[in-house]
């Protein structure tokens, strides 16, 4: 398959093993992102494989894609687990204008002078759910009134600046804030997480987009197979509960970790 077709651009010709190494990781990245997030880490790199796509390209692309998985994810969340919308869309609508800052922040500020601060946050995130076994098991909010809506608007502008600025592991650090700060069960925390997530990346889109930078069908392809990931995760999610969450949570943020560690220490 002629990859420049299918995208709509002037990217180079490739092997149709491109498009299938592609549709395999949409799918592996949309369960995992409808679990804890952080499938961008998968997508991401391999979207940089492709001849001829410029960096950001595959930045807005690979956006392109998570918008389908986490729609139909958060679609999936909302019909089986019924998050309580009075906290989810506060948030989302000040994570997606915080997201747009975080964008400007970006284009001043390199990446490299966040991630420091970040592995230290996962690390500490990390140590502390460790530490606490039980926490996330069942939901036992902490807060009430304007102190609870309060927290859960700081956190979606916090981590909605974030998604903006980095994007990897947005998910992980709504669930984990929610359960954390909030007292929410992880399989509630990523039913409104994944609201949270479809607001900061339909910002994103939307600033990608205006300046040209989507490639349209090759973000189809990967929206989805995004699409068929997020809904196999987000009903094993669902069917599985709070238990597994917490295990896969932990795999992604350790990858995380991992991942942005070696960044930091070579200077990437």
């Amino acid at each position: 398959m002629d990859l420049s077709a299918l995208a709509g651009s002037g990217l180079d010709s490739a092997a149709s093993g491109f498009v299938v190494l592609l549709v395999l990781t949409g799918f592996a990245a949309g369960f995992i992102d409808a679990v804890v997030g952080g499938g961008g880490l998968l997508q991401l790199p391999v979207m940089l494989l492709i001849p001829g796509i410029t960096p950001v390209q595959a930045l807005a692309t690979n956006k392109m894609g998570s918008v389908f998985g986490t729609t139909t994810s958060a679609v999936t969340f909302y019909r089986r687990v019924h998050p309580d919308l009075r906290t989810a869309l506060p948030m989302a609508v000040v994570a997606l204008v915080a997201s747009g800052a975080g964008a400007a922040a970006a284009a001043a500020l390199p990446a490299a002078v966040f991630k420091p601060i970040i592995v230290l946050a996962l690390i500490a995130v990390l140590v502390f759910t460790v530490a606490k076994p039980s926490m996330g098991q069942l939901t036992a909010l902490r807060h009430t009134g304007a102190r609870h809506y309060g927290l859960a608007v700081a956190l979606g502008a916090l981590i909605g600046f974030y998604d903006g600025v980095m994007g990897p592991g947005t998910g992980s650090f709504l669930i984990i804030g929610l359960v954390s700060l909030l007292g929410y069960s992880f399989l509630a925390a990523s039913a409104k997480a994944k609201i949270v997530n479809l607001a900061t990346n339909i910002g994103a889109i939307a600033v990608f987009a205006a300046h040209g930078s989507v490639l349209w069908g090759l973000g189809l392809v990967l929206g989805l197979s995004n699409m068929a990931g997020g809904y196999i995760g987000a009903r094993t999610a669902v069917a599985r509960g709070s238990a597994f969450i917490r295990v896969v949570f932990f795999t992604v943020v350790t990858v995380l970790i991992a991942k942005l560690g070696w960044d930091v220490l070579t200077g990437r």
